[in-house]
């Protein structure tokens, strides 16, 4: 439990970051980016498998570059549904969802460290 709070708060100073990084995605505080990646988690893992479905042939012709798209499109879509974290555009946030990603990948490796 302990280990899923602490995910969600680098996830949300991941999000900071892309804010401060990325032109164009705005978070108003901090307890805005906590409520935005709650809501980005429970959108990749509700939302994310059908969209991946339902654009399967595209996906497959662009070699799976469509997902990079479909990362954006949700990126761009919780930007529009949340008071205080807003995204300008879906290209921004195709971008965002990038740097995003690999930020919190980034945070997780760092504190999260574990050793098997």
């Amino acid at each position: 439990m302990f280990k899923l709070l602490v995910v969600w708060v680098l996830n949300a100073l991941a999000l900071m970051a892309v804010a401060y990084l990325v032109p164009g995605i705005h978070i108003a505080n901090f307890m805005a980016a906590l409520l935005a990646a709650v809501v980005i988690g429970f959108a990749n893992v509700l939302v994310k498998p059908i969209l991946v479905i339902l654009t399967l042939p595209i996906t497959l012709l662009t070699l799976g570059l469509f997902l990079f798209v479909i990362n954006g499109l949700l990126f761009w879509f919780v930007g529009h549904l949340l008071q205080g974290f807003s995204v300008n555009s879906v290209l921004t946030g195709v971008i965002g969802a990038l740097v995003y990603s690999v930020i919190a990948w980034i945070l997780s490796a760092i504190v999260l460290n574990e050793k098997d």
